[in-house]
């Protein structure tokens, strides 16, 4: 692709990071892209999770090159800016991470995310000192490429069961933030004072929130806590697979009525009517 549709797919992702809050849905195809992209999102976002289960895996799964190829595919397959679940960079090492980033961002990705999870059961989180040299090395790689590719930085705190994990996340973030992440990540947090803590923390760079399950917040709402964009991780994967289980375990037991919630054949040849 013309170098140019990437700079400017990256400019209006930064630009939405601005002001305002915007939703940011993760497909795990070219399709689903698609079918997203034509609803009127503004940016799309990658998942780990749906990814690995198209390809019968589990979450982290997947190698780089699979990922890597992934997020090549899914950046060409609309018009709209991509931001890559990149997990923890695929690597342990500093100098194999930041050339990683640099790979990912090659792709054509107008964002990624780092995240400070090891991956370990006995030490969940990496140091906090190895995790900013991590971030470190992720802004270094991403100038170097001279592709205007935004950092996202996140603290697994909620997510990996620590026993304080507002605090810790706070801390975290913020040591992200100064080690030049563009904006910074707490999947997990959720309620009104944990947003609100989190946004005040590191304003006055974006926040994003995920949000995988059911909620009483709205958009507004988070949009008026000053969160300035909504993810929702594998939960559309999630849902989607929900109704493929339905359907098959009425089959398996000889019943047909899982079907009855399906999107009609027609509507979805119209979808897709021209490869759009």
């Amino acid at each position: 692709m013309d170098q140019s549709r990437w700079a400017a797919r990256r400019a209006a992702f930064r630009k939405l990071h601005e002001k305002g809050c915007f939703l940011i849905p993760n497909p795990w195809d070219v399709g689903t892209a698609r079918a997203l992209a034509g609803m009127g999102f503004k940016a799309l976002a990658t998942t780990s999770a749906g990814y690995a289960w198209s390809c019968g895996q589990a979450d982290h799964g997947p190698e780089l090159e699979a990922v890597l190829e992934h997020c090549r595919v899914l950046a060409a397959a609309t018009e709209l800016p991509v931001n890559a679940d990149f997990e923890s960079g695929y690597a342990r090492h500093l100098d194999e991470l930041g050339e990683n980033v640099r790979r990912c961002a090659a792709t054509g990705v107008a964002g990624l995310s780092i995240e400070d999870a090891t991956g370990d059961g006995a030490q969940p989180l990496y140091e906090l000192n190895a995790a900013v040299a991590r971030v470190s090395a992720a802004r270094a790689a991403l100038d170097a490429s001279g592709e205007d590719v935004m950092l996202i930085a996140r603290a697994e705190c909620f997510l990996t069961g620590h026993p304080d994990p507002l605090p810790e996340a706070v801390r975290r973030l913020q040591a992200y933030a100064a080690a030049g992440a563009d904006c910074l990540y707490a999947p997990g947090a959720l309620t009104r004072a944990q947003i609100t803590t989190l946004v005040g923390a590191v304003a006055p760079k974006p926040v994003n929130v995920l949000v995988g399950r059911p909620t009483p917040h709205t958009l507004a709402e988070l949009a008026g806590l000053g969160v300035r964009r909504v993810s929702v991780g594998g939960a559309l994967a999630g849902a989607a697979w929900g109704g493929f289980l339905r359907a098959a375990r009425d089959l398996a037991a000889g019943r047909f009525d899982g079907f009855a919630a399906n999107a009609p054949h027609a509507e979805m040849n119209g979808l897709f009517q021209n490869g759009a």
